[in-house]
C-alpha cells in the first residue's frame, strides 16, 4: 500500500471519529455539567496519550524537555483543554448539536484572519468573500432561518460557540512556535491542565459523577476525539504525499455528523441547518482554495 493510500485511510478514520463527537457531546451532557464532562474527558485523554507514548517507546521524551517548555505546557494547557473545551461544551450544553457543531467549524476561517496580524499573512479579497459566505451560514443557523429579524435561538450559546473558535484558532497560532513533539506536547498540556480542571469542578459542581451512559460518552470523547483522532490525523499528514487531498476529507465530517445526530440523538434536522452548513462549507472551501493557490505559487517559485 502506498503512503498516500495509507494517509487517506488514516484521514478517513479521523473524519469518522470527528463525525461522532457532536453526538457524544450531547450524550455526555445529558447527566454531566460541562466542567464535569471536561474533567472525565481530559483524564481519559491523558491516559490514552500516555499509553500511545509508551507503545511508541517515546515516553522518555516527556522527561527530556527544558524547564521553559514545561512552563509552556502549563500555559498552553490553560488554553487547550481548559478554556477551549469549557466554551465548546458550554455551547453544546445550550444549543442543539445540529447548531453547535457547524458553528465550531468556522475556526479555520478565524485562524486565517488571526494569521494576518500575528503571522504576517496577507488578507486577500477571497478571504473577505469567504468570511461573508461563512458567517452568513452562521447567521442562518443561529437564527434558525429567521435572518430578517436576527432573532437568535440562544445568544449565549452562540457566543460560547463563536468564542470557542477564537480560542482554538489562537491556540494554533501559538502552536506554530511550539518545538515539542506533537503528541508529547498535547499530553503535557492535558496533564498540567487536569489538576486545574479538577479544582474548578470540585469548587463548582462537585466530584461526584453519575454512573450513567453520560460517563461512558465523556470517556469516549477523551479517548477518541481528544486522543486517538489527533494521533491518526498527525499520521495522515506525515504519510501524505499530497496533503491537500487528505485535508479535503474534513468537508465530509459535518454532513456525516448530521446523520449520527439524526439517528442517535433523534434531532429533527432543520432546513436552516442544511442551508447554513452548506454556506459555511462553501466559505471554508473558498478559504482553502486561496491557501492552495498560495502553496502552488510558492512551489512554482522554487
Amino acid at each position: 500500500m502506498t503512503d498516500q493510500k495509507t494517509a487517506m485511510l488514516y484521514g478517513l478514520g479521523t473524519v469518522l471519529l470527528w463525525s461522532t463527537v457532536a453526538t457524544a457531546f450531547k450524550l455526555a451532557l445529558a447527566d454531566l455539567a460541562p466542567v464535569q464532562m471536561l474533567l472525565v474527558a481530559c483524564a481519559s485523554s491523558v491516559l490514552v496519550m500516555g499509553c500511545i507514548l509508551l507503545l511508541q517507546k517515546r515516553w522518555h521524551l516527556v522527561f527530556s524537555l527544558r524547564k521553559k517548555q514545561y512552563v509552556q505546557s502549563f500555559g498552553m494547557g490553560l488554553i487547550n483543554p481548559c478554556l477551549y473545551y469549557f466554551l465548546l461544551f458550554g455551547a453544546f450544553d445550550r444549543l442543539p448539536a445540529q447548531e453547535a457543531q457547524p458553528l465550531n467549524y468556522t475556526w479555520a476561517l478565524v485562524l486565517a484572519y488571526l494569521s494576518v496580524p500575528f503571522l504576517g499573512h496577507r488578507l486577500r479579497k477571497l478571504d473577505i468573500l469567504a468570511g461573508l459566505v461563512c458567517y452568513a451560514g452562521v447567521v442562518v443557523i443561529a437564527t434558525r432561518g429567521a435572518v430578517t429579524t436576527l432573532s437568535f435561538s440562544d445568544p449565549l450559546g452562540v457566543s460560547l460557540a463563536i468564542g470557542s473558535t477564537i480560542v482554538w484558532a489562537s491556540y494554533w497560532i501559538i502552536a506554530t512556535r511550539d518545538t515539542r513533539d506533537p503528541v508529547v506536547g498535547l499530553f503535557l498540556n492535558f496533564l498540567f491542565a487536569l489538576p486545574v480542571i479538577a479544582l474548578i469542578c470540585w469548587w463548582t459542581e462537585g466530584l461526584a459523577l453519575p454512573l450513567t451512559g453520560s460517563l461512558v460518552a465523556a470517556v469516549y470523547v477523551g479517548v477518541f476525539e481528544m486522543g486517538i483522532a489527533f494521533v491518526l490525523w498527525s499520521y495522515a499528514m506525515k504519510k501524505a504525499e499530497n496533503t491537500s487531498r487528505v485535508s479535503n476529507l474534513i468537508f465530509i465530517s459535518p454532513f456525516l455528523s448530521l446523520v449520527f445526530i439524526y439517528f442517535i440523538l433523534g434531532e429533527q434536522i432543520l432546513p436552516s441547518t442544511y442551508t447554513g452548513l452548506v454556506l459555511i462549507m462553501m466559505g471554508l472551501w473558498l478559504q482553502q482554495k486561496k491557501v492552495k493557490e498560495r502553496e502552488r505559487g510558492l512551489a512554482d517559485g522554487q
